[in-house]
């Protein structure tokens, strides 16, 4: 962007010389192309900015949940439920623990990567299921009796405030994913495009400053060394 403003100042510097019969070439929409682009870059950043914010949210909403269900276990052990029902229980949890599959002695849990953005994706399914599984847990506790336990986290309302505040973390994170994404997308047809974009213009522009004064001119030396790229993430 830096390099784009450098370069419709030579261009106005050139003053009548700088003659474009290219619309797009002209300095007034070199100008707007200026501003729509660090439109799109602004919006981007403060999607991005959200995105990075519930992603955090949604970490720190989960960071409890293995030893949160491990404590259920515990209490629900010592309950007084039956056998059957504290077997279920621990078969839940150990999908919530993530021990559905067997690993080596001593070798650590996997956790959900923190790689959302796409709601198939393998850590957006691993959030998911997390939830599934923590939901079943509740019911399963919810069906039971005997399950009456005085520490108040443990409670079945504080456990369904918990789940709820677990749904709604990972909701608004795919929804800042979705926004995130959508403003990338516009931001990169802005730059990128392959006729409109603003690295392709600025490549026309050169080239018709190099058509206008010559490859060996000292006008041509001015906006040859800016350089843009095409950087899409």
């Amino acid at each position: 962007m830096a390099n784009f403003q450098d370069l419709i100042s030579f261009c106005q510097g050139y003053d009548k010389a700088y003659n474009p019969t290219n619309e797009n070439l002209k300095i007034p929409n070199l100008q707007l192309l200026y501003q729509e682009a660090n439109d799109k870059l602004d919006s981007f950043k403060t999607q991005k900015t959200a995105f990075d914010n519930v992603t955090n949210d949604r970490k720190n909403a989960f960071a409890n949940l293995k030893t949160l269900s491990t404590r259920i276990i515990n209490a629900i052990s010592v309950s007084g439920a039956d056998a059957l029902a504290i077997a279920d229980a621990k078969a839940i949890n150990k999908k919530i623990q993530g021990a559905s599959s067997r690993k080596p002695p001593g070798a650590e849990t996997p956790t959900p990567s923190e790689n959302p953005g796409n709601s198939i994706s393998t850590s957006q399914q691993s959030y998911d299921s997390l939830i599934d599984h923590f939901t079943s847990l509740i019911e399963l506790l919810n069906q039971n009796e005997l399950y009456k336990p005085n520490e108040e986290d443990l409670k079945i309302t504080a456990l369904q405030t918990k789940l709820t505040e677990l749904k709604n973390t990972n909701t608004n994170l795919i929804n800042a994913a979705t926004a995130k994404s959508n403003a990338m997308i516009a931001r990169n047809e802005t730059l990128y495009n392959k006729v409109t974009g603003l690295v392709q213009i600025s490549r026309e522009v050169k080239q018709y400053v190099k058509s206008v004064f010559g490859a060996n001119s000292p006008q041509y030396d001015q906006v040859s060394s800016l350089e843009f790229k095409v950087r899409r993430k």
